[in-house]
């Protein structure tokens, strides 16, 4: 494979298999992967221990002010062999992942003060190329002229059971209801925000992958990646 490194963008609906295929596809190709969807989580998770969300309730004002205190890193993990998300230079890779925060994601993705704020660091992220970026608008607003797109969605329902069953495997406690409402909350939220919804674009490749196994979906992703590579 030639040295020309690019940027893949893949962006999709929650708990689509974005992160999976993501590092997947990162680890083969030897680029980096940036979570975007973890950063906010780490953001939600900041916004939570200061205390300026607390159910449907945002103070918008403090978080703007706060922002300047929000320090969100990623560090490799050679033990997991996967960078690992920190806030404040503590590790919350695991903090992240539990149903209070999931709740609280899509709401603070929608704070005008956060976005741009982790919008500009995704981007030096990006800089040099060689990057696997995955989230909600990779593809239409951080990084719009990457070489590689992918929208990647899946039946909301097998999306849901995905979700519930990377819950009982970490131990956290919830309902299959539960996952599924708070699913279909994400999607309505994500897509019906006036700053950067979730959407399509323009030059993005569709994956369905209801009915598709990690394989499959991978060996389709890796073969795009490597005929744009190759300058095929």
């Amino acid at each position: 494979m030639s040295r020309k490194r690019i940027n893949i963008a893949i962006d999709g609906h929650s708990s689509a298999g974005k992160s999976t295929m993501a590092k997947a596809l990162a680890k083969a190709l030897n680029y980096v992967y940036i979570d975007t969807g973890a950063m906010y989580r780490a953001a939600a998770l900041f916004a939570m221990k200061e205390r300026l969300i607390d159910g449907a309730s945002m103070d918008e004002d403090g978080l703007n002010r706060a922002m300047e205190r929000m320090f969100i890193t990623f560090k490799f993990n050679p033990s997991t062999d996967t960078s690992e998300v920190y806030l404040g230079g503590v590790n919350v890779e695991r903090d992240i992942r539990s149903m209070e925060v999931a709740r609280h994601v899509s709401p603070i993705a929608t704070v005008a003060c956060v976005r741009t704020k982790l919008v500009a660091l995704q981007r030096r992220m990006a800089d040099a190329g060689g990057v696997v970026m995955d989230g909600r608008d990779i593809g239409t607003v951080v990084l719009p002229k990457a070489e590689l797109k992918f929208f990647i969605t899946a039946d909301p329902k097998v999306r849901a059971e995905r979700r519930f069953k990377e819950l009982q495997a970490a131990g956290k406690t919830s309902t299959f209801e539960e996952v599924f409402q708070n699913l279909q909350h994400r999607d309505r939220i994500d897509s019906e925000r006036d700053i950067a919804p979730l959407r399509q674009a323009a030059d993005a490749i569709i994956l369905d992958n209801s009915h598709l196994t990690p394989d499959e979906q991978f060996d389709f992703m890796y073969g795009h990646a490597k005929r744009i590579i190759q300058g095929s």
